[in-house]
């Protein structure tokens, strides 16, 4: 496992950039980049609380909620996979990545936040991460920038 990091600066306050990141609505805009009808399925987003970041088919990922710094930090642990419908978080195949991380940081200075992504990824799905974080971060910008 290793960590690939991303960024952009958005004129907007972390306030701001905060909600475009985590209202529904616009959630499912910026990651549209991985999957057209992306979505999570969440306790308000909650620390401690189970998350599920799904596609259109229902199909995605299990994690946890471990911090949640409104405004400044938001860290998932991933902890398996959805898969028609049943969650897997003990096979064979969810183990290699079982327990990895997914940090979003916001830092905000005259006015603009800067937004890092920190991500642990194994080595098969680098290459499509480093494709689609960027994608996804320019949306995120496109629309907190409105």
């Amino acid at each position: 496992m290793e960590k690939i990091n991303f960024s952009v600066e958005i004129n907007a306050s972390k306030e701001h950039v905060w909600q475009i990141l985590w209202n529904d609505a616009t959630y499912r805009q910026w990651t549209s980049a991985f999957s057209e009808a992306s979505h999570a399925v969440t306790d308000n987003w909650k620390e401690g609380t189970k998350v599920l970041f799904l596609d259109g088919n229902g199909a995605g990922m299990v994690s946890r909620i471990a911090v949640n710094r409104p405004f400044e930090y938001m860290s998932f642990e991933h902890l398996g996979e959805v898969k028609d419908g049943v969650e897997d978080t003990t096979s064979e195949r969810v183990k290699p990545w079982s327990g990895s991380h997914e940090n979003y940081t916001l830092t905000e200075l005259n006015g603009m936040t800067t937004v890092d992504i920190e991500m642990d990824i194994n080595k098969e799905f680098k290459d499509m991460f480093e494709q689609l974080w960027p994608k996804a971060l320019a949306k995120l910008k496109e629309i907190a920038e409105k």
